[in-house]
């Protein structure tokens, strides 16, 4: 180092003197006439600076050499000790992410079990190799710790990158302990409470008040959270997230706790939990909560829903709703149903896809009523699909009226001034016609299946019963209270009797005090059994069919499985039959088949009620009743029926 100080030393006197040699130079001969010795001076001044320059060059190049190569060497040194003793995990990788070379602290707190070179990042770890190059990086997880990995090109090579691992493990840990610390709403309601407590002695209700109110305070044994009594029936839970995951992970356990607890000779509690969290505060997880009440509610109740952003998760529902005697709801939906008849000019009514008798019926009966009180009313159905041809066939052979419409026919007369009215469905995927429904400004729905997640929302009266047997039970009921100026003729009130014998399996399922009581009313008005039990009758062909899918099903977990893949016109009608009669054999639970029609595979799905069949149909993107569901799939058979074998293992594993 010294020999080079001297070494600049001498350069910068010979640089000196050079210059000084040229400003003397150029002074001399400035207007001055050269001589001799003055140009021999110069001259010599000239070799004497040039033979100096030459010794420095030919004495001092090699230190130099040394000298920049000595400095580069200290400066790489310097780089790889840096990375070396990085204070973050540090790797190099090729083109094809190996790991070529890591500094001490990746191999002491990242890749302790053995020695990284050559392994591919992507095999070590889960890492998104584009996202590291991201000003964002990747969050990873390590060896119980977690980073933030980004990464950069080498620019001159192109083929190597570092990536570093920025350690942020208290960070993501307290940024979960705030998450878990969020503020969950629980809302929970007892099913039918009036009902229940009606006519019983104070004692006994005292008793059912302790008990009911333990219930809750167990509910919250070992969480953080407090419940606040908002009246007899209903009860708020403030609870943190962290507690919240072990009651949803036990499947809400207290909803068989509820069970447990008699109501006189009344029967057992049953509760409705709606649960809010996942939200952004403390209002938004209220009204998560509302809303999962109100999708439990609609969907007969003793189960749990769970809202977030992302939708709806359900627990229990596996018991059939009580039945409600009260009929003032339905008298306050038929006053508020004429009032808007009166505001409308025409009025339309339809029901779901491959309309059955009791889609068809409770639109018929609906229809014959809202013209007696001289309105204009159509119903609307697709003659090519509809299922209950022999209804249709019935009222227009004996009723003068003419009710149907093809859905193009319905399309050209609505208007703003036409009220549309859908039954027996709530799904606007499922309606007859969705371009009526789209266009219809003001929807009124009635329906008896358990609400589900995809509602026509755009509704000015939802009358919805999940306890009515039927929709043509919940039409005769509306239409008693309509008065004396809506009454129906005999073939359409023989048309809403076999809607609700369909749906009951002639009087045998979710058959209650109110479900007689529509048909007595029915039978008083004129229709006739025997030729509604013509309304069911079948050709010799499907009842062929029908007997070759109950000889060919297996059973599986007490559930009877037969599969066709045949085609014929009536493979619906067949389909659902067989199911029914399949629930007939000893030890079966429920009955599904399985059928190809217009490319996919379907589902019909049947139980006599100790077997929620809506449950497993709507984890296969369908849905339906406790006990009548179905769902359609763009899959093979064998493929539907696997799937069809894991949702029933799985509703098992959950309902044991």
């Amino acid at each position: 180092m010294k020999s080079f100080n001297n070494f600049q030393i001498i350069t910068r006197i010979t640089t000196a003197v050079i210059l000084f040699s040229a400003i003397v130079s150029s002074y001399i001969l400035y207007d001055t006439p050269v001589t001799e010795s003055q140009g021999k001076t110069l001259l010599w001044i000239s070799i004497i600076a040039g033979i100096i320059l030459g010794a420095e060059t030919v004495l001092f190049w090699d230190r130099t050499k040394k000298y920049i190569a000595k400095t580069s060497t200290m400066i790489s040194k310097t780089e790889r000790d840096s990375l070396l003793n990085f204070p973050a995990p540090v790797i190099i990788v090729d083109e094809e992410f190996n790991i070529i070379w890591y500094n001490k602290i990746f191999a002491v707190q990242v890749y302790s079990e053995e020695e990284a070179y050559g392994l591919n990042i992507c095999d070590l770890v889960n890492i998104d190799i584009n996202k590291i190059f991201t000003s964002e990086g990747d969050l990873i997880c390590l060896d119980k710790h977690f980073y933030k990995a980004r990464a950069i090109h080498n620019n001159a090579t192109g083929t190597l990158s570092m990536i570093y691992f920025d350690n942020v493990t208290d960070y993501v840990e307290l940024e979960y302990q705030h998450r878990q610390s969020h503020k969950s709403v629980i809302m929970i309601t007892i099913d039918n409470y009036e009902d229940l407590m009606s006519n019983l002695r104070e004692s006994e209700k005292a008793h059912a008040f302790v008990e009911i109110e333990r219930l809750i305070e167990n509910f919250l044994d070992g969480t953080n959270g407090i419940s606040k009594k908002i009246s007899n029936d209903k009860f708020y839970v403030i609870l943190e997230e962290q507690h919240l995951s072990k009651i949803i992970e036990n499947r809400f356990k207290i909803l068989d706790e509820a069970k447990r607890i008699s109501i006189g000779e009344k029967g057992n509690i049953t509760l409705s939990i709606g649960v809010g969290y996942n939200s952004k505060n403390l209002a938004e997880s209220e009204t998560f909560a509302k809303q999962a009440l109100e999708m439990c509610l609609g969907r007969g109740g003793d189960q749990a829903a769970v809202k977030t952003d992302g939708g709806f998760e359900f627990f229990g529902g596996v018991s059939n709703g009580m039945e409600k005697h009260t009929k003032v709801k339905t008298r306050m939906v038929a006053n508020a149903l004429i009032e808007l008849f009166n505001s409308h000019e025409k009025i339309l009514i339809m029901g779901h896809r491959f309309g059955d008798l009791d889609s068809i019926g409770a639109a018929t009966g609906m229809c014959s009523a809202v013209r007696k009180m001289g309105k204009e009313a159509y119903v609307v159905v697709d003659n090519k699909k509809v299922l209950a041809q022999s209804l249709i066939q019935h009222i227009t052979d004996n009723d003068i009226a003419r009710y149907y419409v093809s859905p193009e026919v319905g399309l050209s007369k609505i208007n703003d001034a036409t009220l549309l009215i859908v039954v027996d469905t709530h799904n606007p995927d499922l309606v007859e016609s969705p371009d009526i429904l789209a266009r219809a400004k003001d929807v009124v729905v009635i329906d008896h299946h358990r609400l589900m997640v995809k509602a026509i929302d755009k509704s000015v009266l939802f009358y919805h019963e999940p306890i009515a047997s039927s929709a043509s039970e919940m039409v005769a009921e509306l239409i008693e209270y309509f008065g004396s100026d809506a009454k129906i003729s005999v073939p359409v009130a023989e048309g809403l009797l076999a809607g609700i014998m369909l749906d009951t399996k002639n009087f045998v399922l979710k058959t209650g005090v109110r479900t007689f009581e529509a048909a007595a009313f029915l039978r008083k008005m004129g229709s006739d059994t025997v030729a509604v039990k013509k309304l069911f009758a079948n050709s010799i062909e499907t009842y062929q069919n029908r007997s070759d899918l109950i000889t060919s099903a297996e059973i599986y977990r007490k559930c009877a499985i037969t599969m066709t893949d045949k085609t014929f016109p009536d493979i619906r009608i067949a389909s659902s039959q067989a199911a029914d009669e399949l629930l007939g054999i000893k030890g079966v639970n429920a009955a599904f088949v399985i059928y190809k029609e217009n490319g996919r595979t379907n589902i019909s799905a049947r139980s006599l009620g100790g077997f929620n069949v809506q449950i497993i149909m709507e984890n296969m993107g369908g849905g339906g009743h406790l006990t009548m569901a179905a769902t359609s799939l763009d899959a093979t058979l064998e493929d539907a029926k696997a799937q069809l074998r894991n949702n029933i293992d799985e509703y098992i594993r959950n309902n044991s």
